[in-house]
């Protein structure tokens, strides 16, 4: 399960220079598929399934790095980075049931995209909620 994700983060990882992009380009990866189908009346069950899926393995995946010993952010922003991959989790569970929108899981990636950009301290706030 967890290859799929691995696989796009080494195929991003060979097209860009640094791991602050590498996140970035993966979160806009992601998004603009969930974006793609959010915007679709009736999209296929396999490809907003799959774009879904593709997001909780990213949000996974960041899970896994902020609790190794080798990530050095901030132990505040660690917490609240875990904390929100948790919502993700939640959030994206409630959307495959149909009890949340997609829209939830594109502002959140968006807010992170922001962040990683340098567009001020979004991350941390958003985390913090």
């Amino acid at each position: 399960m967890q290859q799929l994700a691995y696989k796009a983060y080494g195929e991003v990882t060979s097209r860009t220079a640094n791991t602050g992009q590498i996140e970035y380009t993966l979160f806009e990866e992601i998004t603009q598929a969930l974006k793609a189908v959010d915007a679709e009346e009736h999209p296929q069950p396999t490809i907003w399934a799959d774009a879904i899926d593709r997001n909780m393995k990213l949000w996974q995946i960041l899970s896994t790095d902020l609790v190794s010993d080798e990530n050095q952010l901030d132990p505040t922003l660690k917490r609240n980075l875990i904390a929100l991959a948790e919502s993700v989790r939640r959030i994206s569970y409630h959307v495959l049931s149909r009890k949340a929108e997609l829209s939830e899981l594109i502002e959140i990636n968006e807010i992170i995209m922001q962040g990683l950009s340098g567009q001020g301290s979004a991350t941390a706030s958003v985390a913090a909620e």
